[in-house]
């Protein structure tokens, strides 16, 4: 009995050691939700993978991507057909017209010269929307949802911004801010990718 009792106290020991483990093994979404699956375009698309954008070790914002069928590269992720959203909700409150510059560039540095040139028209229609926006605060949130059968529609807190945007360029420059060679943060890029996110504190 005495060795029964050891055996179970020694389990529960390693029990409570494995458990903050698998915790810290989780996306960290500070406290955001993100639905394990949504509806778009007649499609059921499930979470691929949620984290948090740091800038400066502060919390900016969260990110989910969702997809039609779970993808673990980048190339992965471009290459999957049927419809597609990255969902972002805001940490801290910050300059939209700022923010919509950021989101330019990073398509900018990220995307082949020939594609980005197919997606301007619709790169200076998301900064027309984050310039009438003009700030994000604590708790706002945007999609921006991909249908082949009519394009990019980013919607701010659940109302669309836009008609419309065709060229699916335009999305998958979006996608390669996050996505990209030189992501926006390298920890929510292995996120978003259902990746094993790294234990080291985010420096970005």
């Amino acid at each position: 009995m005495r060795l029964l009792t050891t055996g179970l106290a020694a389990a529960g020991i390693v029990a409570g050691l494995l458990l903050p483990i698998t915790a810290r093994a989780q996306p960290d979404t500070a406290g955001v939700r993100y639905e394990p699956q949504v509806s778009l375009g007649g499609s059921v698309l499930q979470l691929n993978g949620a984290g948090v954008r740091y800038k400066a070790m502060f919390k900016v914002y969260t990110a989910g991507l969702y997809l039609g069928a779970k993808a673990g590269s980048p190339e992965a992720v471009l290459a999957q057909g049927g419809p597609k959203r990255i969902h972002v909700v805001m940490l801290r409150d910050i300059d939209a017209n700022e923010l919509g510059r950021l989101f330019t560039r990073g398509m900018q540095d990220n995307a082949p010269r020939e594609e980005f040139s197919r997606s301007i028209p619709g790169t200076i229609r998301l900064a027309e929307i984050f310039a009438a926006k003009k700030k994000l605060v604590t708790g706002d949130q945007f999609s921006v949802d991909w249908t082949p059968a009519s394009g990019t529609v980013v919607r701010v807190n659940g109302k669309a911004m836009n008609e419309p945007i065709p060229e699916p360029e335009f999305f998958n420059g979006l996608l390669r801010i996050w996505l990209g060679k030189s992501p926006a943060d390298h920890l929510l890029k292995d996120a978003l990718l259902g990746r094993q996110p790294a234990t080291a504190s985010p420096l970005n």
